[in-house]
C-alpha cells in the first residue's frame, strides 16, 4: 500500500482547515490584509474554493473574526464552582493568559475590526456582550442592584478592560498578577461609581 495516500477532507473538515490557517493569520497581521488571494496561497488551494465557502472576503472575515472571538471566550469561562470575587480574578487571569499567548489574534480582534464590515464588528461585539453579561452576573451574586445604569457602566468596563489589555498585557512585562489586580479594582470601582450595593475594595 502506497505510504502516499493522501487524506480526503470532507466539506466540513476543509471549511474548520481554512478558517484555521485564517485565524493563524491574524497572529502575524491585521485582519484587513486577510484576502481570498492570501490565505488561497498561504493553504494552496484555489480562490474559487474560497468563493465556495465563504461567498466573499466579508464572509471570511466573518468567519474567522467569529472562530477567534469563540477561542477567546471558551478560554475565559467562568468557573461557577468559584465564588464570585475569586471567580472574577480567575476569569481576569485566564484572559491575560490568552492575550499574552495569542498576541496578534488579540490584537487584531480589538483593534484590526474597528473599521471593517458592520457585521464583523458584530461578532466582535457579541464576545463583548457574552463577557460583560459574565461580569454583571457575578456582581448580581455579590449583591449589587440591577439597574440599566450599571449593565452600560459594565459594558463599558470591557471595552476599558480591553485597552488596559492591550497597553500592558501586550506592551509591557507586567506581572499577569498586577494586571489582573487592576482590571479586578476597576471593576469594583465601576460598580461603586453607579452606586451599587456590592462588596468593594480600596482603589488604591
Amino acid at each position: 500500500m502506497s505510504s502516499d495516500r493522501r487524506t480526503r477532507l470532507t466539506p466540513d473538515q476543509r471549511r474548520a482547515q481554512l478558517v484555521a490557517s485564517g485565524v493563524a493569520f491574524l497572529a502575524e497581521k491585521p485582519l484587513d490584509d486577510l484576502t481570498m488571494e492570501v490565505l488561497s496561497e498561504r493553504v494552496g488551494v484555489s480562490r474559487g474554493l474560497l468563493f465556495h465557502y465563504f461567498g466573499s472576503r466579508q464572509g471570511l472575515h466573518r468567519e474567522v473574526v467569529s472562530t477567534a472571538a469563540a477561542a477567546l471566550l471558551a478560554a475565559s469561562v467562568p468557573h461557577e464552582d468559584l465564588a464570585a470575587r475569586e471567580r472574577l480574578d480567575d476569569t481576569l487571569a485566564r484572559i491575560v493568559s490568552f492575550v499574552r499567548d495569542h498576541r496578534g489574534t488579540f490584537f487584531s480582534l480589538v483593534r484590526g475590526v474597528a473599521s471593517g464590515d458592520p457585521e464583523v464588528r458584530h461578532e466582535v461585539d457579541r464576545a463583548r456582550d457574552v463577557t460583560a453579561g459574565w461580569v454583571t452576573d457575578g456582581f448580581f451574586e455579590l449583591g449589587a442592584e440591577d439597574s440599566p445604569l450599571l449593565r452600560v457602566a459594565l459594558r463599558s468596563w470591557v471595552n476599558f478592560a480591553e485597552e488596559v489589555l492591550v497597553e500592558l498585557a501586550l506592551g509591557t512585562e507586567m506581572p499577569a498578577v498586577d494586571i489582573v489586580a487592576f482590571l479586578s479594582r476597576s471593576a469594583f470601582g465601576v460598580v461603586a461609581s453607579v452606586g451599587a450595593d456590592a462588596e468593594q475594595t480600596p482603589l488604591i
